[in-house]
């Protein structure tokens, strides 16, 4: 599958151009369109900042110089969806990204968490997976895992695909361990995973209680009751709008004094449910659901 810090909530959900080129959305409508009529993923309500570079890139890959031409490519050549999709859509992340989210996690919400017999844990867009072994791991330090249902959902299969095989370039563990260190991780990080060609393969015993699923944040709705719903750097890409909807489905999903992880950039704050939450870690983008 972003932050706010001490500028307005607007700037912080919605970091994008306050007036986009009217011309350049009409341009970009037809393909987002046409990709929801035919295959129902909606990117219509992304950000438009965000969009104009993806379409960009994707124009670029499939070796292609006009809007039209992409459009053309979505109604005729059901094989470029895969490419597509994984175009348009956002599979940024990292382990530990943010590592006092981890830190703040592990010692203000990890207690309560333990008062239950089990628990549900939803990470809403998870891309990749990293942040889902992330919390796999400090789950595992806790003595909690074992207890714990990890939903790891995201629209782009493709993304979801590499989360399950759990296996993430060698050569960037060193980055990912000194996070490990930073958000409180209490052992060496090499003891989770093997080396295997040039690939860090974490245990399996870290996906036994994972559910890996295609789920879209903008068109489908809740399948469950969650104590604790992480959903970060994800709202940044979305619309005003879209936000709004997605807010309300992360609502309804949790379960009452359920716990909210936002992005450093996203907030509850100037939302229709500001009022329903309450602000556990203000920096780290923490919440509980209270009403």
């Amino acid at each position: 599958m972003a932050p706010p810090g001490s500028v307005t909530a607007g700037a912080e959900m919605d970091a994008r151009p306050p007036s986009a080129d009217p011309l350049e959305e009409l341009e970009l409508r037809p393909p987002l369109e046409a990709v929801f009529r035919c295959y129902g993923f909606d990117f219509r309500e992304y950000a438009l900042s965000s969009l104009r570079r993806r379409v960009r890139h994707l124009m670029r890959d499939e070796g292609l110089s006009t809007i039209s031409a992409l459009q053309d490519r979505i109604l005729h050549d059901p094989k470029a969806l895969p490419r597509l999709v994984n175009g348009l859509s956002v599979s940024v992340t990292s382990m530990y990204r943010d590592p006092g989210f981890f830190r703040a996690f592990r010692q203000q919400v990890v207690p309560l968490l333990r008062t239950y017999p089990l628990v549900r844990i939803w990470h809403a867009g998870c891309s990749t997976g990293e942040e889902v072994y992330a919390m796999a791991v400090l789950l595992e330090e806790e003595g909690l895992y074992d207890r714990c249902q990890i939903y790891a959902t995201d629209m782009n299969e493709g993304a979801l695909q590499k989360a399950k095989s759990g296996a993430f370039p060698l050569a960037i563990m060193r980055e990912h361990t000194s996070r490990y260190l930073a958000a409180g991780g209490r052992r060496s990080f090499s003891e989770y995973y093997t080396v295997r060609d040039r690939a860090a393969a974490f245990h399996s015993r870290l996906r036994r209680n994972v559910v890996f699923a295609q789920h879209n944040l903008v068109t489908d709705g809740s399948f469950n009751e969650f104590n604790a719903i992480l959903c970060r750097n994800v709202l940044i890409y979305f619309s005003r709008p879209l936000q709004e909807r997605v807010h309300r489905l992360l609502y309804d999903s949790l379960g009452r004094l359920g716990f909210l992880g936002l992005g450093s950039k996203e907030t509850v704050q100037f939302t229709p449910f500001e009022g329903r939450y309450q602000t556990v870690d203000a920096v780290h983008k923490l919440y509980r659901k209270v009403g």
